[in-house]
């Protein structure tokens, strides 16, 4: 296990496991230095959150966990991102993609259901992975909608086309189809950008759930739901870490007059 400095606002002796660590993390988009000397630690079972302006390197930080720039040339990774407890760089040439998203699923924006019946939507990541046991693909299905909180609205209705459901539905669909594949971390890139405030709140709910059994790294553009949903806040600016501690310490006294403007409004 990593030796990780214990972040401000937090008292010593939490029994606390670091997930993973980015360390040193460099990311270029061609010519383009998008993220510059990135050290931070995720917390095993909490809820971390990337705040920060527009343009600032959250969703490109969010994305290298789980390598989604390895779908476009011209991309390069500096330094490391390791996962624990088997101390793997999942930037490390030998490490296959497919592999590492099968440990970290993400949750995009908007909700993205594939052009398949709910079922299947859910059921894809097994077929994926080689799982072809009828039982046990429904045994998996279902246990991945409970933990989404959709089982009791969509068991009837799983031969429905996933983009026939509201869409506080779909992105908890989406969420049930990352769930299938037993994720270490999950991935949310403003999960409830697009969704009204009753859907947003089911969603803010569903997350306190899930850091119960597995590691949640969030890009949010709203301060007041990091404040509400997060147990640690990285504030990120022009590709850089600014500020990372617990959430509280972050919002009601950060160490750094840059991230208290951006929190009081004043700047971003």
């Amino acid at each position: 296990m990593s030796a990780i400095e214990i972040p401000p606002g937090l008292e010593a002796g939490q029994n606390l496991q670091v997930k993973a660590e980015c360390r040193n993390l460099n990311f270029h988009y061609g010519s383009f230095s998008a993220l510059k000397n990135i050290n931070m630690p995720v917390y095993e079972r909490k809820v971390t959150a990337l705040i920060g302006p527009s343009g600032c390197g959250k969703s490109t930080l969010l994305r290298s966990f789980n390598r989604m720039h390895d779908l476009y040339p011209g991309n390069v990774y500096g330094g490391e991102i390791v996962m624990y407890p088997d101390n793997t760089n999942l930037l490390a040439k030998e490490v296959d993609p497919i592999e590492v998203r099968m440990r970290i699923s993400m949750v995009f924006q908007k909700p993205n259901p594939f052009p398949k019946s709910v079922y299947e939507n859910v059921a894809y990541s097994l077929r994926v992975r080689g799982v072809r046991n009828k039982g046990e693909i429904d045994g998996r299905v279902e246990q991945a909608l409970k933990g989404a909180a959709l089982w009791g609205e969509v068991k009837n209705r799983l031969n429905d086309l996933g983009a026939n459901l509201s869409g506080g539905q779909q992105q908890r669909l989406c969420i049930a189809r990352a769930l299938a594949s037993d994720p270490e971390i999950l991935l949310f890139d403003e999960p409830t950008s697009a969704l009204d405030p009753i859907a947003t709140a089911s969603i803010e709910e569903l997350v306190a759930e899930l850091k119960e059994k597995l590691t949640i790294l969030i890009v949010t553009h709203n301060m007041q739901q990091a404040a509400r949903i997060s147990d640690f806040t990285a504030y990120m600016y022009l590709g850089e870490m600014v500020e990372f501690g617990v959430t509280d310490q972050i919002f009601i006294k950060p160490r750094k007059k840059q991230t208290e403007d951006y929190i009081t409004g004043r700047f971003g």
